[in-house]
């Protein structure tokens, strides 16, 4: 009863030229793993544990781009990179704002664009059949990137004070470390919180837009009580970074108390 073993896309599989017996097909179905008639499977396919909860309205928008992503064959850790050449767009925009304080207005489009970028990729993974273990790495591992990155260029845009914005990109990790925590220990991975990725998105593009408007049409008055628009937006971001740390670190207590139960 000769038997192959070899791998494809990091999946272990047995061609046997056997019959397999029902009592074999049985067990298998059980342990979740692919029966057909031409052997077994010995790892069932690979099934994303969470997914981020994405209006519909923002996932139409993407569903062109998938489709053609799949019909010219580009792979998702390739969109995932591309999250990172957005990111670094809008921090450089945020950068060199001071100096051209129109800038500010593109800034936070390449913050959105990150964010399509990243719910991209895990469509095309699910569209193109590519979705597995090292896929979820290189997903998470470029939106942390991104997190600092941006921070990092509001923080050296000459409208804040730089402290305040390393201490955003922090607690930006330190949410996202924690949502994936409940994951690492068994139980459902956290989106939940005021101030999930989206969120410090869009708080930026307040900051950015209202530090703009107040640049161009209030004699150039971007302080109130002595902190800049983009200081009182980073200090936002960090008590809603708080807030959420603390939902989701509740969520995964209470979720590993039920199932000790």
């Amino acid at each position: 009863m000769p038997i192959v073993f070899g791998s494809s896309c990091g999946e272990c599989f047995a061609i046997m030229s056997c019959d397999l017996s029902e009592a074999v097909i049985n067990r298998s179905k059980n342990a979740g793993l692919r029966i057909s008639h031409q052997g077994v499977n010995c790892m069932a396919d690979y099934k994303p544990i969470s997914r981020r909860p994405i209006a519909g309205a923002f996932r139409r928008t993407a569903e062109a781009a998938t489709r053609l992503c799949v019909h010219w064959g580009i792979h998702p850790d390739a969109v995932s990179y591309f999250s990172i050449l957005a990111a670094l767009g809008g921090a450089f925009c945020f950068w060199r704002s001071h100096a051209a304080p129109w800038l500010l207005i593109i800034a936070p489009m390449f913050c959105y664009l990150r964010l399509w970028f990243n719910m991209l990729d895990g469509m095309v993974a699910i569209a193109a059949d590519k979705v597995s273990g090292r896929g979820e790495i290189v997903n998470d591992l470029p939106d942390r990137i991104s997190d600092i990155v941006i921070f990092v260029g509001v923080a050296h845009s000459g409208w804040m004070n730089p402290i305040l914005g390393y201490w955003a990109a922090i607690f930006a990790v330190l949410t996202a470390y924690v949502g994936i925590s409940g994951q690492a220990v068994g139980v459902q991975r956290e989106f939940n919180g005021w101030m999930s990725k989206p969120w410090r998105m869009v708080a930026l593009h307040v900051g950015a837009w209202t530090t703009l408007a107040c640049w161009w049409w209030n004699d150039q008055s971007i302080r109130l009580q002595s902190l800049t628009i983009f200081d009182w937006t980073c200090i936002v971001v960090i008590a809603g970074c708080v807030q959420t740390i603390g939902t989701r670190l509740k969520r995964i207590m209470a979720a590993l108390e039920r199932r000790t139960k």
